[in-house]
């Protein structure tokens, strides 16, 4: 897709086909994707590119704390480089957020970047006048990930991710589109496409300056590469994140993405409705409609994965259709309880939120899922009412994310699709309920109510 297209409009896929393609459509047997070297490092792509890289921790003493590295491409414009922080502790109340624009950034950084002078680094590294962040891969089969950073005298990190051997890196499928799901009716010439690379577990050690204060980084954590090969509004109208973290049975993790397609991309509707749906359209509706062609039913794609004693377990994933789980994928869902309109930000917010994995267990051998041996998990956070801040549990922030984007690509978002995205992100104490079958985890076989935290994301992009 040409950088002017997404402004000027591109043709439109035939009414009656699907223009959506979800990495969710693979078989059960067959979502397990191990990671490669060139999984994880940086394609800095160009056309309309937002890509990042994400370490969140939950912190030993029940804090939270997160980095990310944000590279947006714009067209023709130079890249939108943008390093953040953000800390939480639930028990005292102390927020803190940082977000610096990056200059001088280089992947792959020079050889001796790090400790070691005489060591050469690939991209999945990068370096810039604010930050390091240098990849490691070791003998043992681990990886690790060496953060640090000096925002100003009040605010400077030095922290490292290990992901165990064991742990295994994933995205849903294997091979070179492992984990993408595209848009438009041809995936060889898509319109776009995301892409997701999950570290599914991770220890952190290391220590945080904060205001004058030295907090240890030691936690437990989990890390993300997403890439979005698209204007971001026409990606998704919502998505959900999860991450629950638990010291119990060595080490439980469940994590959870979940996106929702906008009307322009997904399965088609019957004419009757798309006649109906163009003669309401009004304001940016109709100029998604011009870009894109007519609505479509959304899909959603979910996926995730479940970690037991420092062992990936189970990858799961699923796809539905106007809310309806189809019968050739599995049961994971994410499901907004009780939702109430939030007049702060214009969108019904969920009271709670209710996490359904459901997935074959992994064959360690071959790493392809044993459909007659599934792994359940469940969990439901209870959040209260979104509207004042101060009722919503565990709320964290709710980030106008217009605010955060680089100046160049808010006002081509905001001028294109008249959008204002939030995202409530929350941490609360959660039980786990998680049932697993003989062999997924030694002796661990039954049903478990697994104590831990939960830190997650529910973003809207648009109605």
């Amino acid at each position: 897709m040409s950088w002017g297209s997404w402004i000027t409009g591109a043709p439109a896929d035939a009414a009656s086909k699907p223009n959506f393609v979800p990495i969710t459509s693979l078989p059960q047997n067959e979502l397990f994707g191990p990671l490669l070297p060139a999984d994880l490092e940086w394609t800095c792509a160009g056309g309309f590119t937002t890509e990042t890289q994400v370490w969140y921790t939950l912190l030993a003493d029940g804090a939270f704390a997160s980095s990310q590295i944000i590279h947006s491409s714009v067209g023709l414009w130079y890249p939108q480089i943008q390093f953040t922080f953000k800390y939480f502790n639930p028990k005292t109340g102390q927020k803190i957020w940082k977000s610096v624009a990056v200059t001088k950034f280089v992947t792959p950084p020079p050889a001796g970047s790090g400790r070691d002078k005489n060591k050469a680094y690939d991209k999945r590294s990068a370096k810039s006048d604010q930050f390091s962040c240098l990849h490691e891969t070791h003998k043992d089969g681990s990886e690790s990930y060496e953060i640090s950073a000096s925002f100003d005298q009040e605010v400077q990190i030095a922290y490292t991710y290990t992901r165990p051997a064991s742990a295994k890196g994933w995205k849903l499928g294997a091979g070179p589109h492992g984990g993408k799901s595209f848009f438009g009716s041809n995936p060889d010439s898509p319109d776009g496409y995301v892409v997701h690379h999950f570290w599914p577990q991770a220890k952190t050690a290391g220590h945080l300056i904060l205001k004058g204060s030295l907090v240890d980084a030691a936690g437990s954590g989990m890390f993300i590469h997403a890439i979005q090969g698209m204007r971001p509004n026409l990606v998704a109208s919502t998505w959900n994140f999860a991450n629950f973290q638990s010291d119990a049975l060595g080490g439980v993790a469940a994590i959870m993405m979940q996106f929702t397609t906008t009307p322009q991309y997904g399965e088609a509707k019957p004419e009757a409705e798309q006649q109906q749906a163009a003669a309401a359209q009004t304001g940016a509706g109709r100029v998604a409609a011009a870009l894109t062609g007519p609505e479509r039913e959304r899909v959603s794609v979910t996926i995730g994965s479940i970690t037991v004693g420092g062992h990936l377990v189970a990858i799961a994933g699923s796809t539905a259709v106007k809310g309806s789980v189809l019968p050739s994928t599995s049961q994971t869902t994410v499901e907004h309880l009780n939702p109430v309109q939030d007049p702060e930000t214009g969108y019904p917010a969920p009271q709670q939120i209710k996490y359904v994995w459901d997935a074959p267990a992994l064959d360690p051998a071959s790493g392809k899922g044993k459909s007659a041996t599934q792994v359940k998990a469940e969990l439901t956070t209870d959040l209260g009412v979104p509207y004042p801040s101060s009722s919503t549990k565990g709320l964290i922030e709710k980030v106008d994310l217009l605010g955060e984007m680089p100046a160049v690509v808010k006002k081509l978002v905001n001028y294109a699709a008249g959008t204002k995205p939030f995202i409530y992100q929350t941490m609360n104490p959660a039980q786990l309920s998680l049932t697993l079958p003989e062999g997924a985890a030694v002796g661990e076989a039954g049903t478990h109510s697994i104590d831990g935290l939960l830190f997650e994301e529910h973003t809207f992009i648009s109605e």
